[in-house]
Order: C-alpha cells, then structure tokens, then sequence
C-alpha cells in the first residue's frame, strides 16, 4: 500500500488539545471527521470518525494515528516500516475478525490508518471493568475464536503471518460479543530460519521470541498466556518473564476447571517442542476440555438462546449522540440525507443532523406528533393531533402548504404516484396532491383510521378502530373487507401476496390479497398495535403482553418468543440478521432473527412506543424521556 504524504495545516494543528490528541469536529484530510478518542496507546490515539465522502449516509471509521518522535532516526524508521507493514498486512487479509483497511496516509511526523469501525471495548478494559472472575464459559468462547482468525493467519499464502503481540488490549470484543483481532503493526509473514530483533510484549512473548525467533507457535504461547491473565485477573507484565508454573491457575481462581487448566499449561511451556504444534491443535484442546466440563454446551446456549452482552456494564453499548427534545418522543424517526426527522409530543416535528445529533431547525404544530414523517422532492411530509398534513420544506424548515382534516391524525404518510396517502380520526383516507396539497379524493369509513396505509400496486390497504382491514382501488372501490374482533390500529404488510396484520383481540392475521379471504390466525396473550415485520418464512409480531413472536409463515406455529419485562406497542424492524424492537420497559432490544438470541439491549430512561429506524448501520429510536438516541447497529 502507498503512503501518501500530506502537509499539516496550520487550521488542523490547532485543532488539537494540549495532550496532543485532536479534538472532536475536527476534518483530518477534508474527508474524516473527528468525533472522539475511543482509544490511546504509547505512539498515539485511536478516533472515532465520520467518513465525509459518504454526505448522505452516516459511515464511521476507526483513525489510528501514529506519533513518531523517537530521537533516534533508526528508530522512527523502524517504526514507521512497522506502521507501513501493517497497514499492507491489513490490505491484504479478509476475515470477519480482522478490521479492513480504507486508506494510510501521513501528516508530517505523524502516520494515520484508517480501519472499519468496531463499536466494543478490548479485552483489557473489560476485565477492568468486570468485578471478580470472568466466567471459564465466556473465555472459552472467546479463545475459540481466537483461535479460528490466528489459523487464518497461519495458513495465510503465499506466507504465513504470525501476529507476534498477541495479549487483551489488542483483542477486541464487539457489542455482539464477536472478536476482532487488532493491532498488526509488528505482525510479520514468516519465513523459515529467519531471526530478527525481538519485537512483542514481556509477559505475553514466548522465550523463542526474545532470541529474535518467532513461528506460529509463538502465538501459541501468547494466546496461552493471554487466556491465563483473563481467568487470573494476574497481569503478566507485572510478573517475571515464563513464571507462570509459579502461579498454578487453580490456586488463584479455583472455578477454572482442571481440563481448561491443563490446556492453558500445555500452552505456555517454556520449551517449543512441549507446545501445541498450532493453534488448530490448541482449539481442538480447548473443545475437548469444553466437552467434558460441559463448559462448551453452555457456550453453545449462549450463542442461541441468551444474551451475549459485553461484560463491563451496558453491554458495552454507548449512543453515537442523544439529542434531547422538550416532551415525549412516541413516534418514529425518518432519515433522509443525512437529517433525521421526528416528531415529539411538544407538538414540533425537528430536524436532525443523523451524523452527530446537531439541531437544524423545528416546524410547530398545535398537536402532538405520533406518526413517521415521509420524504420526498425536498418535502417532509407529517400529519399532527390538530388534524393537519404538513408539507415542510426539508431545507429551510418552512411549510409549503397544510392539509386539513376534521380529526386527529395518527397515521403515518405514504407517498405514492405524486399524492400522499394518510389516515384520519375523521374517518376518512385521504390522498392529497403532494405538490398543491390539493384533496386528490377521500374515502369514509366507518371508523376512525390510525393505521397506516400499505400501497400495492394500485390497491390500499388499511385498518380502522371499528376493526375492519380494507383493500381499495384509486377508483375508491372496495376490493375486499376483513373483519377481526376488535380494532386494527397496526399497519398491515404485504409479504408474498400476503397481508399480514395485528389486532386488539390478541391476533396476528394473514390475509390473502387477492380475495380477502383469512388464511391463519395466530393467537398471542394480549392486544397488539405493533405493525407485524416479514422476512422470509418469518412474520414478526409484538404485544401488550411483553412478548416478541416470531411465527412461521408457512404452518402459522411459533417459532419463539422473546419475553421483555412490559408491553410492546413499538412494531419490531429487521436489518441484516438482527431484529430491533423496544419496550416500555425503557429498554431497546437486538435480537438475533432466526433464533430469537438476545445480542444485546440498550436502556433509557422512559418508556419506547415507536419503531426505530434503521440506516447505513445506525439506529435511531425516540423515548418518552425525551430523547432520540443514535446508536451503532
């Protein structure tokens, strides 16, 4: 990989704080933005960024920069080439747990990479962070992961590439308790019979690799050494160098198991030839110790049925920014060109900026705001409890026109062939010209309509609080009507020529498009006004009751459930393999889809009763304790 060599500017040097460090907001290069340190080392600190030739999306980045002040000019050579060697290593290597490479560039004495961006903490901090042992399970996990990324390593070709710094503060763990190995910079391709200066940790480095010598099972000795400080909590730094058959494991944590024990022992032999020959051997160690501890059963469970929350408290979780506005936030956000647009029960719809959080202005209403605003032509378009349909101009935060109608509404927009589709408390759809907002036409009802409208082709579909599920043309013909027993608040779905919707009588409903016609019910404990969420063979609902349900399609059977500890009036959304949905129980829930896992959950101070949002890998969820949170997905 090429260096590239950039002047430092005098408006970037002074945007650097007296530790040196820069300070948030300041743009490296024109193109990263400085947020936070989240990390610092003795060359230099890790920042958090914001990747600015992405304007309309939000994609974060890891900047590591790298100080060279060493007098000696061998010396800052030697570092440098450590630094180029890494980023050239981390160009050529694809691995789920090895952070990719964007750019390496340098600011006169100063050398900077730019990585992806793990949201986590390393393993140092969280033992730090963890009152008392860590538990024998979660290490295991970890060391066989470990494992899986040094193998890669190893096999790597056309050479293999020993890591050489293997210790917990260059592991790090993710908020789904996935591993990500960093730190490369004195990793080298290995070549047979080659010595160099010794280069790694005391404490974690075998005894081969202070004579300049290091093969794959110097790793060895160093994921050894590296899985003894995590169940000790004894640093081997502060110890003599190879003392550990001083300090038997058991003796100072007696919970370990004498099988992991006797793995970790095998590992740290002084002597190459008494070690595991690789890493693959190692795990296959550490997986026959699980077994008969039935340590590794339990690891099995956690990755499939509980939560895999980060040791340390949160979960490790931390909000990118919170934006407080000045009542409940009971609706959901919209994000649209990097703005997130949402609506508060102090009656103002505000635009946010969706990278950090900034205000951009506020349009007033006379009511409070509970629906998803939509985005189209440089409009933001919302309907208000003072029964208007707002057009605001996206820019300037000016309205363009207001639409009214004799009721409250609570229904989100849908923009559809030039016209807005809404619902209203008075009873009536309403489709008004998106440009005049001018009625297009209206159809009434029976009853009030809080549901938001499905389009489908040219055919909507709709619930009301009478019950009813309607499907009608834009000639404001009525194809079919469904009757559950009691209101239609949620939104319906179409999925595979299916509507899918729930209902204050504790149902989820399928419904087929063509006729009307039911084709299952699924029974749940209490009344649902959650909008259902399909994917797959999957539809996903939420009620009153606290629980979360995945049902198959197909046989309408549960799949599972997710107990939370209130109701769940918020409708549950899928991004990637991961299922969001809060609860009034003030908590945001990760889930993972197929098995109903919890990953992770992040707790506010009020209930949540929207749906959060989901975009370029950032959620954005409103709580009734005024804030909107923007968090890493």
């Amino acid at each position: 990989m090429e260096t590239r060599h950039i002047p430092l500017t005098q408006e970037q040097g002074s945007r650097r704080s007296d530790t040196g460090q820069l300070k948030p907001g300041t743009n490296l290069v024109n193109r990263y933005l400085i947020q936070e340190v989240v990390g610092v080392g003795g060359m230099g600190s890790v920042y958090r960024a914001r990747d600015l030739h992405f304007p309309n999306v939000v994609k974060l980045v890891a900047v590591k920069e790298m100080i060279n002040q060493a007098p000696d000019p061998l010396v800052r050579q030697t570092i440098v080439q450590n630094f180029e060697r890494e980023a050239n290593i981390l160009a050529t290597l694809s691995h789920p747990s090895i952070p990719r490479i964007y750019d390496y560039f340098t600011l006169d004495n100063r050398s900077y990479l730019v990585l992806e961006f793990v949201n986590g903490k390393d393993l140092e901090v969280v033992l730090s962070q963890t009152e008392g042992f860590l538990p024998e399970e979660q290490v295991l996990d970890w060391a066989l992961q470990l494992c899986d990324v040094l193998k890669f390593l190893h096999e790597h070709k056309p050479d293999p590439i020993i890591f050489r710094d293997m210790k917990p503060s260059n592991v790090m763990v993710s908020q789904h308790n996935h591993i990500v190995l960093v730190d490369f910079g004195i990793a080298k391709p290995f070549q047979s019979g080659q010595k160099g200066t010794m280069i790694g940790t005391e404490g974690y480095s075998p005894p081969e690799q202070y004579r300049g010598e290091a093969n794959v099972q110097a790793d060895v000795y160093a994921l050894g050494a590296t899985l003894h400080h995590l169940l000790s909590r004894r640093d081997p730094r502060l110890e003599p160098p190879f003392s550990f058959g001083e300090r038997p494991l058991r003796k100072i944590n007696p919970a370990v198991s004498m099988e992991m024990e006797t793995v970790i022992n095998a590992a740290l032999q002084y002597s190459v030839q008494d070690r595991f020959k690789s890493v693959d051997e190692l795990k296959q160690a550490l997986i026959g110790a699980g077994r008969k501890t039935g340590l590794l059963n339990r690891v099995v469970a956690a990755q499939t049925t509980s939560s895999t929350i980060i040791p340390g408290g949160s979960g490790g979780l931390k909000p990118i920014w919170t934006f407080r506005c000045e009542d409940e936030v009971r609706g959901t956000p919209a994000v649209h060109n990097g703005t997130v647009y949402v609506g508060c029960y102090d009656n103002n719809l505000y635009a946010i900026n969706a990278a950090n959080g900034e205000f951009q202005w506020k349009f007033a209403t006379e009511g409070g705001i509970v629906s998803r605003p939509a985005v189209a032509d440089d409009n933001v378009f919302f309907g208000s409890e003072d029964g208007r349909l707002y057009a605001v101009n996206t820019r300037s935060g000016k309205v363009n026109w207001t639409y009214y109608t004799s009721g409250a509404i609570r229904s989100s927009p849908r923009v559809a062939d030039g016209h807005i589709f809404i619902g209203s408390d008075d009873k009536n759809l309403h489709v008004v010209n998106m440009t005049s907002g001018r009625l297009a036409w209206r159809m009434e009802v029976s009853d009030e309509i809080r549901s938001t409208p499905f389009l489908m082709n040219d055919y909507v579909i709709f619930g009301t609080e009478g019950g009813e599920m309607l499907c009608v043309d834009f000639r404001q013909q009525v194809k079919w009507r469904f009757h559950a027993k009691r209101a239609i608040t949620s939104s319906p779905v179409v999925h595979e020529n299916v509507a899918y919707v729930s209902s204050l009588d504790g149902f989820i409903y399928a419904v087929d498009v063509k006729s009307g016609w039911m084709l299952w019910r699924f029974r749940m404990e209490k009344p649902s006004i959650a909008s259902p969420y399909a994917v797959d063979n999957f539809i996903f609902g939420a009620s009153a009751d606290g629980h979360i349900y995945a049902v198959d399609t197909r046989s309408a059977k549960e799949i599972w459930r997710f107990k939370t500890n209130h109701q769940v009036n918020g409708s549950p959304i899928l991004y990637k393999d991961a299922l969001y949905v809060g609860s009034v129980d003030k908590n945001l829930y990760c889930l993972e889809y197929r098995s109903g896992r919890l990953r992770w959950k992040f707790e506010t101070q009020g209930a949540i009763t929207g749906t959060p949002t989901v975009f370029d890998d950032i959620l954005y969820v409103g709580s009734t304790d005024h804030h909107v949170y923007a968090i890493l997905a």
